[in-house]
């Protein structure tokens, strides 16, 4: 390159003088074009199809700023959530549910990535790691079975069961993970036909009784001593705000999934925030926490002043 500059320049039979106006020249050219390039390509052309059976149409949305194009492009994308940087759990699970995008009683991971990638009818999201922390989210929630799904490493055929099905746990998934989510009601009834009945307390030192037979005095459990078993239990425990995923998935496995193992148990979980904010909670704050809320279905929720 720098010989051929030589060469012009011997060609031309440019002066000193003459050769730095020209330079000159050339940079205030082509800070003219890098100038107006912006003005140039300012039209975003944004695909939409509200639904399966819409058609598709195109939007053009105008781009303004002195960023780079990309950057200018992905900003306007993001406000105008044509671009989701984030999505809930709940929210896979509505459009699993609305479209639908389940297989039968499950959904392969791989595939719903490629669902998300190829119509336009469901959320563009930023890329693949969007859905699949969607996904970590919904399995890890203790309120899976209403809310959002449950995970299986793979489907036996010749069984009719998933293998490694897993709930409310947190569990590591990637783009190309080979498992599948599955419709909590399939998971809860496998779940439970394969959990195994507890058997039924007996006191040291008893007998096995035959049937028809009636226990001898002082041997065997009394009904009164039946009836002082307890029949309820109660627990309130504090999470820590960083880690609230992990504490969740240890109390679910720990606890809850012992009570919840026991024939004909009610198990009730309810999740209580309660947070102080000093400086006081900014609007925008204010429209996303309650906005999140009325989608995770909160029973009662709310900010106060005092």
């Amino acid at each position: 390159m720098r010989a051929a500059t030589l060469n012009e320049k011997e060609t031309l039979n440019l002066d000193p003088h003459q050769v730095r106006q020209a330079e000159t020249q050339k940079q205030a050219a082509d800070g003219a074009v890098t100038a107006r390039l912006p003005e140039t390509y300012q039209w975003l052309l944004v695909p939409e199809q509200a639904s399966p059976q819409a058609s598709i149409t195109w939007e053009a949305v105008r781009l303004s700023g002195s960023d780079s194009l990309a950057v200018r492009a992905s900003k306007k994308l993001r406000n105008e959530e044509s671009l989701v940087p984030s999505l809930g759990s709940t929210i896979l699970r509505k459009y699993m549910d609305d479209v639908p995008l389940w297989r039968g009683n499950d959904a392969p991971v791989k595939l719903l990535i490629e669902d998300f990638a190829r119509y336009l009818y469901l959320p563009r999201v930023a890329g693949p790691e969007v859905l699949v922390q969607a996904m970590r989210d919904g399995i890890a929630l203790l309120t899976w079975q209403s809310d959002t799904f449950a995970y299986a490493e793979s489907l036996d055929d010749s069984l009719g069961r998933y293998r490694g099905l897993r709930s409310g746990q947190v569990i590591s998934i990637s783009p190309d993970d080979a498992g599948r989510l599955v419709r909590p009601d399939v998971a809860r009834r496998q779940m439970d036909s394969e959990t195994p009945s507890p058997s039924p307390p007996s006191s040291p030192g008893s007998s096995p009784q035959t049937p028809g037979a009636r226990p001898e005095s002082g041997g065997g459990a009394s009904p009164a001593s039946v009836e002082r078993n307890p029949r309820r239990f109660h627990g309130t425990v504090a999470l820590d705000p960083e880690r609230v995923g992990r504490d969740a998935s240890r109390i679910a496995d720990e606890v809850i999934a012992h009570l919840a193992g026991q024939v004909g148990a009610e198990v009730t979980v309810t999740l209580e925030i309660a947070a102080r904010i000093p400086g006081g909670a900014s609007d925008q704050m204010v429209r996303t926490v309650t906005e999140n809320s009325r989608t995770l279905k909160f029973t009662t929720q709310g900010f106060e002043s005092d």
